[in-house]
């Protein structure tokens, strides 16, 4: 598809996926003042928090470490399994559930546990088993409402669990960030909504790059888990192959990688994700990874961060990203909302 004609998406997304990207600006606005007056309990001596959850609702917890790892003195885990670790227990473990369903098999056995080994709990949803456990048992309940796949909730899975430390007084105030991060997201969107032809419209232009591209995404710093979205929203929205990889972990082990087989770099594209609050040898990391891998035929390219605050680099970068991977899917013809290969497997595990 013509990526100028933006008028026929409709066509191919009738369930309007572009809508929350476009809102998302508002949706982390929203949920953030929408988390600030949820009840709350007062908890103290709050030792380490466990938040689990899969998917499109993991990365905002993701998001969540990336961002406060410089400011919080207790130690906050992101956990993605059925299980949780065994020094997780007693009163003063925090463990979040969050799922956007409130139906993710592995979240639902992490609160079971939580709640048989004495933790503290609060729960993030929008429905499901979860809000049924934590009426049930008269534990902490955070239900908002937004119809939409996971991954486009990300706003609130992001900004509700940054009320909830907020609040609990382990990290501080972040507000004026919070208010930064969507300004500079809002004044990008003048360079990338669907309207700005690819000529005037980096986004689409990189998206046009990608096209039957074997797609690697490289982050560092708070940075990182944002490598991880534009890689799950190129999966989910473009139904296209890409991975992420970390710096520095990946100049001790992929760039080894890059010698061979070197007739499928041509189909390679790495893109590296910068940004002004990364670490100077970080920085200095990414420019000499991607002239080292264009250097062996690899498609190259880097994209930098926008705004003034570390919270305005993760964000702009990750709203770029998401509209990157729905130009990619319109330029696939592919529905960029449903995700069958996901929810047959699903069904599978189910039955």
């Amino acid at each position: 598809m013509n990526l100028d004609n933006y008028e026929n998406f409709t066509k191919l997304d009738p369930h309007n996926m572009l809508a929350h990207i476009d809102g998302l600006p508002t949706q982390i606005q929203t949920a953030w003042q929408y988390g600030s007056n949820l009840e709350l309990p007062e908890w103290q001596d709050i030792q380490q928090v466990v938040i689990a959850g899969m998917g499109g609702s993991a990365i905002g917890a993701d998001l969540l470490v990336a961002y406060i790892q410089s400011a919080c003195l207790t130690p906050v885990f992101v956990h993605r399994d059925y299980d949780l670790p065994a020094w997780a227990y007693g009163a003063q473990t925090l463990v979040i559930v969050s799922s956007h369903s409130g139906n993710t098999e592995e979240t639902v056995s992490i609160f079971n546990q939580a709640r048989a080994n004495g933790c503290l709990t609060l729960t993030i949803t929008t429905n499901g088993k979860l809000e049924e456990l934590s009426k049930r048992h008269g534990l902490p309940l955070w239900k908002f409402d937004y119809k939409s796949q996971p991954r486009a909730a990300v706003g609130y899975s992001f900004s509700l669990l940054l009320a909830a430390l907020t609040r609990l007084g382990l990290i501080p105030d972040p507000s004026e960030e919070v208010l930064s991060a969507v300004e500079t997201m809002r004044a990008e969107q003048a360079h990338i909504k669907a309207d700005i032809p690819v000529v005037k419209n980096p986004a689409k232009r990189l998206a046009g790059q990608l096209i039957d591209r074997w797609v690697t995404v490289i982050g560092a710093d708070i940075l990182a888990p944002v490598a991880r979205r534009w890689k799950t929203q190129i999966n989910e929205i473009a139904k296209a192959w890409a991975q992420f990889e970390f710096l520095p972990e990946a100049d001790h082990n992929s760039l080894a990688g890059s010698q061979n087989p070197q007739d499928m770099f041509s189909h390679l594209m790495v893109l590296f994700l910068q940004a002004p609050s990364n670490h100077p040898r970080n920085q200095l990391r990414s420019q000499l990874t991607s002239k080292a891998f264009m250097l062996q035929g690899m498609g190259t390219d880097t994209f930098y961060a926008k705004g003034n605050t570390p919270l305005a680099h993760m964000w702009s970068t990750l709203h770029f990203g998401d509209y990157l991977a729905y130009y990619l899917a319109m330029a696939y013809e592919v529905d960029p909302t449903p995700v069958d290969a996901i929810e047959s497997l699903k069904l599978e595990m189910k039955n």
